[in-house]
């Protein structure tokens, strides 16, 4: 439900919020019901009120129980019963429906003509007879007291179709090309029908004969109105026995009284539309008129606004529900508007919870933003030099600014600035400017962060584009740099690339070796036909040399992997021995002390430190370590006579053994 206040009146608009889609079953109806919030504060006040496409036309019957609408596509008629509050029936017609009038109290008679000059009658269980007119029908009236149903269209002639008889009578004979309306006065029963030559001609069922024309063309005309046709009729609806309403086809609406030519009031609706729908509100003694944008409640004695509704969508009718303050419109949307104004009369009996309703809400009354009021600060006011206005009744203080007139607001605003218009010339010429721009070549920025990537992206994407531009069915691919999942990267420094990581020098090879196969196959596929003919010709040296390329690219980057290994391998390693020299640096040296053993002879501490080391040695290393010497020799008597001698070389070793007798 959406509340709305135009000159302090509450507008509830009883149909506002989502409605669910007729393909959903009830079980996922009521699954949305709980989860969406929106859908849970609608008021489905009744049940289906819509159409599949477009309403046309909706009334009410005469004891306001039924409520028929028309719409298409297809054509077809709804009936809803507000004591069930749901749809009672639904019949789909052949063709569109121009108009239909109930003719019994309930919806048992129905009549509907229709766009292809058919006119057919329903019975309370469906189709009842169907007749056909001799030109095009507009609109049409039923005379109860003679059964008599005028139809007025694109003739000059009023044909009437008696239903007691259930034959066409004698027309009658107009002075008007073609007729666009008509009403028939509920007290005397004057029949009285609008003219495309903006006239109302008058006539008496009972002898058939005109008594009297208006020419309302002329008097629709006030002081500063651009003529730019011929204002026809479009609109008529008789009130009480000398009331009459008409609406013309450029927005005005004129009050008669048939005692009198001239109208005494011309209500313009300043949209210059043609005025749909006419209504009178006996109550409140106001005058409903719709065109296609709104819907204006005035007085009818002084034509004072009292009211007015503007839906979202446009108009084609509007039904007042009677003696209560509920109307309907019918819309070029699906769905039909229910809107409930309180000041006009009470809730319908089969709704009187809205009084209830409404009055709670009323109890917590909202802050309501006028348009005729500016809010401004203090610092606005300062600006303006109208501070000197604060506590007076030109200012209304509101939360942390005020509300002033916007006629003031917008008069001292030129005396403040008076080239204001310089500077609105200025941007608009600006704007202009910066229009014919887009049209030249644009220069690609690079971002703040990933430059080299976003580079890269750019030439990829435009070899991609240049590819897909000569190919006649090729697509480029969705750009990085264009999609909105990936801007992060190019503006939060966290994500830069850091090339001198290890795991990106080490995979920078495989990718750039990817990317380069990606180019060379790009340029390949953009040669030309003939070229890639030529090639299949000679296909087993193509293929041989495409294999051992990829061969030698593959082993390409395997070494370039490779290479980068090892120098990583060696800045690790020269890292660690920065590491180690600087711990030297930072390590206090402790006095070491060594033990002199008994027939041992002091010599230095480095010889000491050698044997320690030649004990700890291989054999292998404390050969290298003598090999300067060259041959070694080791006697020993205590074993026997022999002799060993060494011989060390660089591949081979000779070992001599002489045994001594």
């Amino acid at each position: 439900m959406q509340i709305s206040s135009v000159n302090d009146v509450k507008i509830y608009n009883l149909s506002h919020g989502k409605s669910l889609p007729e393909w959903l079953s009830d079980r996922k109806k009521r699954q949305l019901q709980k989860k969406d919030v929106d859908i849970q504060r609608r008021i489905e006040l009744i049940q289906d009120f819509e159409m599949p496409t477009v309403c046309t036309s909706i009334k009410v019957s005469r004891d306001g129980q039924f409520i028929m609408a028309a719409g298409t596509y297809k054509p077809r008629i709804r009936c809803y019963d507000t004591y069930q509050l749901s749809l009672k029936f639904e019949r789909c017609l052949d063709s569109d429906i121009v108009a239909f009038d109930i003719l019994s109290d309930d919806y048992s008679k129905l009549v509907f003509l229709h766009c292809d000059r058919y006119v057919e009658f329903h019975s309370q269980h469906g189709h009842y007879y169907k007749t056909r007119i001799p030109k095009f029908g507009r609109d049409f009236s039923y005379h109860y007291p003679s059964c008599d149903l005028f139809f007025v269209g694109t003739s000059s002639e009023v044909f009437r179709l008696n239903l007691e008889q259930g034959r066409f009578l004698n027309s009658l004979q107009t002075d008007a090309v073609e007729n666009n309306v008509c009403d028939i006065n509920p007290v005397h029963h004057l029949f009285a029908t609008g003219t495309s030559e903006g006239r109302v001609e008058c006539w008496d069922p009972r002898v058939r004969n005109r008594v009297g024309i208006l020419d309302c063309a002329l008097s629709s005309l006030t002081e500063g109105t651009e003529v730019q046709s011929l204002p026809s009729i479009s609109a008529l609806k008789f009130n009480g026995s000398l009331t009459m309403a008409v609406g013309t086809s450029t927005g005005q609406v004129l009050l008669y009284d048939l005692r009198s030519s001239q109208p005494l009031l011309v209500k313009d609706h300043f949209y210059n539309l043609p005025i749909k729908s006419l209504n009178f509100q006996d109550q409140m003694d106001l005058v409903v008129s719709a065109d296609s944008k709104i819907i204006k409640l005035w007085n009818k004695d002084s034509g004072k606004v009292f009211s007015s509704i503007q839906p979202q969508t446009n108009i084609n009718d509007v039904c007042i529900y009677p003696n209560s303050g509920m109307l309907f419109t019918a819309n070029e949307d699906p769905k039909m508007n229910t809107f409930y104004i309180p000041a006009l009369g009470p809730a319908p009996r089969w709704c009187s919870f809205l009084d209830n309703l409404t009055e709670e809400l009323e109890e917590s009354p909202e802050s309501t933003v006028y348009d005729d009021y500016k809010f401004v600060t203090r610092k606005d006011l300062e600006n303006l030099g109208l501070s000197h206005l604060v506590g007076s009744s030109l200012l209304r203080a509101y939360m942390h600014g005020f509300f002033m007139d916007i006629r003031l607001y917008h008069k001292v605003k030129s005396l403040a600035n008076p080239f204001a218009y310089e500077e609105y010339r200025k941007d608009k010429i600006r704007q202009k400017i910066e229009e014919s721009r887009t049209q030249r070549v644009q220069v690609k920025k690079l971002p703040k962060v990933n430059k080299e990537l976003a580079l890269k992206l750019m030439e990829e994407g435009d070899d991609e584009a240049e590819l897909a531009s000569r190919k006649k069915k090729g697509k480029a691919l969705p750009s990085v740099l264009g999609d909105d999942r990936f801007k992060v990267m190019f503006e939060n420094p966290d994500y830069q690339v850091d090339e001198q990581c290890e795991e990106f020098r080490l995979l920078n090879p495989i990718v750039s070796k990817v990317g380069q196969k990606r180019k060379k196959k790009l340029r390949l596929l953009a040669q030309q036909p003939a070229a890639r003919a030529d090639e299949d010709d000679e296909e087993p040296e193509g293929r041989a040399s495409s294999e051992e390329e990829s061969s030698d690219d593959d082993k390409s980057w395997v070494e370039e992997v490779r290479e980068q290994r090892r120098l990583l391998w060696e800045e690790g390693r020269d890292r660690r021995r920065q590491e180690r020299k600087q711990a030297d640096r930072n390590t206090v040296l402790q006095p070491q002390y060594y033990q002199i053993k008994a027939g041992e002879e002091f010599r230095s501490f480095n010889d000491m430190a050698r044997k320690q080391r030649l004990q700890k040695a291989s054999l292998e290393d404390r050969l290298k370590l003598e090999e300067h010497s060259g041959t070694s020799h080791m006697v020993d008597t205590a074993v026997g006579s022999k002799q060993l001698s060494f011989t060390l070389k660089k591949v081979n070793c000779v070992f001599t053994i002489l045994f001594l007798q």
